[in-house]
């Protein structure tokens, strides 16, 4: 995903924003925001509000400096930070939504910034990430793997230059850092690339003759490309990982970084030995373990599925029965979570689309109704419960399920497109034609294109349909 402009908001969003700054010039910080929080809670990708809310913030709670800075900026952490931690696997917005909770009760705190920071770049929100990463930067400004940290952010960002400039001062700091070399390295050989156009090749747009003056000039770039390539920086990690564990074998951090490189480079089996020696421990029993080692095990059946022979005379076959293996593991590892950890909501949101797709319509029911408590997936488990309703043919009760959704969701955006659409085709089924086309057309005013609305619409008022009223 990208970030983008308050111009990019909603019209409702964007009246929010501009309430927001007004009472920022008037000194009013609290209600600013709250105002800004309230923007960020819909659209957490709009970086401009949310640099605002964090110079709010910092105003509301002063330039602390020096000792007191160091001394209360790891403080006040609280519960919201584990609940952060294990957000960040399944839902990296989401676990930016609880660091700002952390942060606004604390707007210094180093845990809050550290946790925004990893869920954005996990999120591609490069700019975000660097709100945080510049606060905790200076609160630590010699620290090695913050700066590192700062400096990839940067040029995910696009800011290449500064990421540089982020470096020079660090390897002044460590001359003898053969990682922040390599960093380095690679980060001034992308801008180069960045400089000479080369990103057009990516998309077949360019050629080498096309950017580069000579051919001296494409061999030499193709050479340096090869000799950053060789640096297998998994390897590398790995091996270091695996060294540290030698002298630390029960160092859980250890291990789930050792499975997920392995993962990252396909080698699944490795990958979940190392996560198997961690759910073996009850202090590593977790839902976004058990999540992962299920992410690794559908990519092994994925892979089994790729590696069929197209040419062969049972590919169909073969193809399709991988297919059910695949949907049955996913739906009996979900199961199996939502036993072992019954409070998630997650979970059960998880477990109730799954069920669904399955055609378990009856099952999928009582797991929507009990997602609905997740703040997060209240309107769409909401949604999904309609949709199971309406498929039983309980379509009053569907209807009461969306139209209390609608008046929850205040933004019209995709989903409370879909809610509306879905609503409309409820409501036909029920032989409610006028108020049908009243949902249909709310959709057709801003997007006409979404669907069939436009040939609903069109061919209601072809048929001499009045206006609804």
């Amino acid at each position: 995903m990208a970030e983008i402009t308050v111009g990019e908001l909603s019209r409702d969003l964007r009246a929010l924003c501009t309430r927001g700054q007004d009472a920022l010039q008037r000194e009013n910080v609290d209600y600013a925001i709250e105002l800004f929080t309230q923007v960020l809670a819909l659209e957490p990708r709009c970086y401009e509000i949310r640099k605002q809310l964090r110079g709010a913030q910092l105003k509301k709670a002063g330039a602390a400096t020096g000792w007191f800075k160091r001394l209360t900026s790891g403080a006040g952490s609280s519960p919201l930070l584990a609940k952060g931690r294990m957000a960040l696997q399944r839902s990296p917005l989401e676990a930016i939504t609880i660091a700002e909770q952390i942060i606004a009760a604390d707007a210094h705190s180093n845990p809050g910034h550290n946790l925004l920071a990893e869920a954005a770049l996990a999120a591609e929100l490069p700019r975000t990430a660097l709100l945080s990463l510049e606060i905790l930067v200076s609160h630590a400004p010699k620290d090695k793997a913050l700066n590192l940290r700062l400096a990839e952010a940067h040029s995910q960002a696009g800011d290449k230059t500064r990421a540089e400039q982020v470096l020079d001062v660090l390897q002044r700091e460590y001359p003898a850092d053969n990682e922040i070399s390599q960093v380095l390295k690679n980060i001034s050989a992308n801008k180069t690339m960045d400089e000479g156009g080369y990103a057009g090749l990516a998309d077949g747009t360019g050629s080498y003759r096309d950017i580069l003056k000579n051919k001296a000039e494409a061999v030499s770039l193709e050479q340096e490309k090869r000799q950053v390539k060789a640096e297998d920086v998994s390897d590398r990690l790995i091996r270091e990982r695996e060294a540290r564990l030698l002298a630390e074998p029960n160092n859980l951090k250890l291990l789930r970084d050792l499975g997920e490189l392995h993962a990252e480079k396909g080698d699944f089996d490795r990958a979940l030995e190392y996560f198997g020696k961690i759910s073996a421990t009850d202090v590593g029993q977790d839902a976004s373990l058990q999540r992962k080692i299920g992410e690794i095990r559908l990519k092994q059946l994925d892979r089994t599925a790729a590696q069929l022979d197209p040419n062969a005379s049972d590919y169909a076959e073969r193809l399709a029965q991988c297919k059910a293996e695949r949907a049955a593991f996913q739906l009996a590892e979900c199961k199996q979570r939502a036993d072992q950890y019954p409070t998630d909501l997650e979970i059960r949101f998880e477990l109730g689309k799954l069920l669904l797709a399955s055609g378990k319509v009856a099952e999928a029911i009582p797991e929507f109704q009990k997602s609905q408590g997740n703040p997060h997936r209240r309107i769409a488990s909401m949604n999904l419960l309609a949709q199971c309703f309406a498929q039983r043919g309980m379509n009053e009760m569907a209807a009461r399920r969306l139209q209390e959704a609608l008046k929850e969701k205040l933004v019209f955006d995709d989903e409370k497109k879909d809610l509306t659409y879905t609503l409309g085709c409820v409501l036909e089924k029920m032989g409610k034609t006028a108020e049908a086309i009243k949902q249909f057309e709310q959709i057709y005013e801003i997007d006409v294109a979404y669907k069939d609305v436009g040939a609903k619409v069109d061919a209601y008022y072809a048929g001499g349909g009045a206006t609804p009223g």
